[in-house]
């Protein structure tokens, strides 16, 4: 057996399907996002504004949060210590979760290491817990989902993107006993569309099913508070779980779910992806503790972000740039091609200074391959008639073809 061959041909397959992923070599300016070095095939840094960043609402750089990391890395010092059931429990992550089930209104939250795994370990723990259970799975749902689902052992059912039609031909097609939970997303971050949410939990309610929401792309970006579309839509009450992230919109690292004393309390018994992780940093907990706190009450960032989005789009349709439908924050441009996206990528970050990454397989489906965007309330509108301009000419270089200007 030639194993140096197999990992050879693996890597090269990617290298024939032009989706062989690079990662940039950069460093973020603090307090001066969307600014960063860049350290790619320069002899030193090269300055870049950053535009795929998912620190959406920029406080990753935020002062207050900036502070509360440091003032807990030099009361506490570094890292937790272990698990959460081993040393690793501080004030910090109890004062956080107490946080995210106020802002979902939920009576509990629990804290991961990062988004994916709150998505994995709570699915794959809450279904084995019920007997029989069959999941309802949106066909768009992130990996993290499907390889909770997947662990879970139970069931699956896929139904076509937010089709609620195909939703109830599956769910009316069960037992009426047995259980059921329907996963989905609030924000599905590649085309930036929304998930009908009362739609979904009015069928959930007819077929008794638990409901599961994914608001990792929601969470500080939406509602009063940044409770996400659930709380914007007025629909937290109606959703069994709830799951997000710490590292997009608040800035900095981790992930949880809120929900029902009694469920949080059977995944933090029973879910080895809680039970056997070292706890997230209290330097860390403490950054998003901030964030939390900070968004709960201001909605500047918010309402800049989403100012900034619109301004984007607007733009790009204007000079002919195929930027895709979108009635969120996400700003997709589609390029239908691998070798172009990356192509198109080198040459914003080698010419023009533009960081942007191309998102192709398995991200997004074969042929779909594009360009995602995530202008915030630090991009200017100089900035983005740069942007423009350049994706306008390398365009014309690569004989892609634009649409008739607006």
């Amino acid at each position: 057996m030639n194993y140096d061959q197999i990992f050879d041909e693996a890597i090269a397959r990617l290298h024939e399907e032009g989706r062989y992923r690079v990662f940039i070599d950069i460093l973020r300016n603090k307090g001066a996002f969307p600014n960063a070095r860049c350290f790619a095939g320069h002899n030193g840094p090269k300055p870049v504004t950053v535009w795929c960043s998912n620190d959406y609402l920029a406080m990753g750089q935020h002062p207050k949060v900036i502070s509360a990391m440091e003032e807990a890395l030099h009361d506490v010092g570094a890292g937790s210590g272990g698990t959460r059931n081993i040393g690793g429990n501080t004030h910090y992550h109890v004062q956080l979760e107490a946080e995210l089930s106020d802002l979902h209104g939920k009576d509990a939250a629990l804290l991961f290491t990062s988004g994916y795994v709150s998505n994995d370990a709570t699915l794959s723990t809450v279904a084995k817990l019920l007997p029989g259970c069959v999941i309802f799975s949106d066909e768009l749902n992130h990996a993290s989902m499907i390889a909770g689902i997947r662990n879970s052992g139970c069931e699956k059912r896929v139904f076509r993107h937010n089709d609620l039609e195909h939703l109830e031909e599956l769910l009316a097609a069960e037992d009426a006993d047995t259980p059921k939970l329907i996963a989905f997303e609030s924000v599905y971050s590649m085309d930036g569309d929304v998930a009908p949410i009362h739609a979904i939990c009015d069928l959930a309610e007819k077929y008794n099913a638990l409901t599961y929401i994914d608001e990792v792309h929601a969470v500080g970006m939406y509602g009063k508070r940044g409770g996400g579309i659930s709380e914007r839509d007025q629909a937290a009450h109606r959703i069994d779980i709830i799951e997000g992230t710490l590292g997009k919109a608040f800035g900095v690292m981790g992930g949880y779910v809120a929900a029902d004393k009694k469920i949080i309390d059977c995944i933090r018994s029973y879910a080895p992806g809680f039970i056997f992780t070292t706890s997230l940093s209290p330097a860390l907990v403490a950054g998003v503790l901030a964030s939390v706190r900070h968004l709960k009450e201001s909605s500047v960032e918010r309402e800049g972000q989403q100012a900034a989005a619109e301004l984007l789009k607007t733009k790009m349709r204007n000079a002919g740039l195929p930027v895709m439908d979108s009635v969120t924050h996400i700003v997709p441009l589609m390029v239908g091609d691998p070798v172009h996206a990356k192509k198109i990528s080198d040459i914003l970050l080698a010419e023009y200074g533009v960081y942007v990454q191309p998102i192709n397989f398995p991200t997004v489906p074969r042929g779909t391959e594009r360009l995602r965007f995530t202008p915030g309330p630090a991009h200017t509108a100089e900035m983005m008639d740069d942007l423009v301009a350049a994706l306008v000419e390398i365009w014309d270089r690569m004989d892609m073809e634009l649409a008739k200007a607006a």
